[in-house]
């Protein structure tokens, strides 16, 4: 794994295309139980070189119920997103991820974590490359029917600040699927601890 996490920190693939040099983010581990699939860093992950280093990842924290430390604990969680590195800002935000990275890395590391109970995909750009043809008509209808995708996959909104309006507006979210989240991954640490 620490080879293939080299070669992937190392990666210049789609340099040409980026605002900055490349910086890829991920952290996996062969112990990892529970794998979070985002879109892209942030600006400030790409500064920080920390995945989820921004409100975003405070936010998701919480929601998974959990410290940082244990999110940080790639025997309990690895961190793999769509686009490894910032893929720079556009009219309505950051641009979306890169697809050289998931093509060329997704597959490699999945393959080397076989202890993986859980993958959340976060955000539309992960629920559509891993859930393919039963993805439903938008982020919201594919998120209400998580349980379409259980065991391997629980597909979740994305805990930006920007998203605040869709969870005002559909608060089932907070009522229905969180607590199902948090049962999930205390269930899953509870394993790891043992």
């Amino acid at each position: 794994m620490e080879i293939l996490l080299n070669e992937i920190k190392t990666c210049t693939i789609c340099k040409d295309f980026l605002p900055y040099a490349p910086n890829p983010i991920i952290r996996a581990s062969t112990k990892s139980k529970i794998l979070i699939i985002g879109q892209a860093p942030g600006q400030k992950v790409q500064n920080s070189g920390i995945p989820w280093d921004d409100a975003s990842g405070k936010e998701l924290r919480s929601w998974l119920n959990v410290t940082t430390d244990q999110f940080y604990d790639t025997t309990l969680f690895a961190i793999m997103p769509m686009g490894m590195c910032y893929p720079g800002t556009g009219k309505s935000g950051d641009l979306p991820p890169r697809k050289e990275c998931a093509i060329t890395w997704h597959d490699k590391v999945l393959a080397k974590m076989p202890n993986i109970q859980l993958i959340l995909l976060i955000g539309k750009y992960a629920q559509d490359y891993y859930l393919g043809k039963s993805v439903k008509e938008n982020l919201t209808e594919t998120v209400r029917n998580y349980q379409d995708y259980l065991p391997n996959y629980l597909p979740l909104p994305h805990p930006s600040p920007r998203n605040n309006i869709w969870k005002r507006k559909n608060e089932w979210f907070s009522h229905d699927i969180l607590p199902i989240l948090n049962l999930k991954v205390l269930e899953i640490l509870k394993i790891n601890t043992d």
